[in-house]
């Protein structure tokens, strides 16, 4: 396996303070698609349907701090696609931990996606995690 840290880092990783990896990407492409989120090389922004779609599955885009980015892309190395980084991205990432959807893997970035993370990200998002095949497919 040519990816350090093989396919579950592949899968869902943390990436600084944000969630990466296929999981990532799927959920971006998700919140792209429903034109929840809008990006361009330069930044994102959460439409207001995103703000309403985010608040309403319980994601906390509120207390952010003004200094810091709000919604940007980040290129994940897997993918080589963007996942979503800033404010929202780190959203995400606590959305997940806090809903025991993922995870952490011991002495790794890689984090394991559970039984309630496979529901959670099909009713969420409509992104069915395969985790027997260590694949994400972006439908459900």
């Amino acid at each position: 396996n040519h990816w350090r840290g093989g396919e579950a880092l592949r899968n869902a990783r943390t990436c600084y303070d944000h969630l990466a990896g296929r999981i990532a990407v799927a959920i971006t492409d998700c919140l792209v698609e429903r034109s929840c989120v809008l990006l361009d090389e330069d930044g994102g922004e959460v439409t207001k349907a995103g703000h309403a779609f985010l608040e309403g599955v319980g994601i906390d885009l509120g207390g952010a701090s003004k200094r810091r980015v709000f919604c940007r892309p980040c290129l994940d190395w897997s993918e080589r696609r963007p996942h979503l980084a800033g404010v929202v991205g780190a959203s995400l990432l606590r959305h997940a931990f806090d809903r025991g959807w993922v995870e952490r893997i011991r002495d790794s970035r890689a984090l394991s996606i559970t039984s309630a993370g496979k529901e959670g990200f099909a009713a969420t998002f409509g992104i069915k995690p395969a985790i027997e095949e260590g694949v994400v497919a972006a439908k459900a």
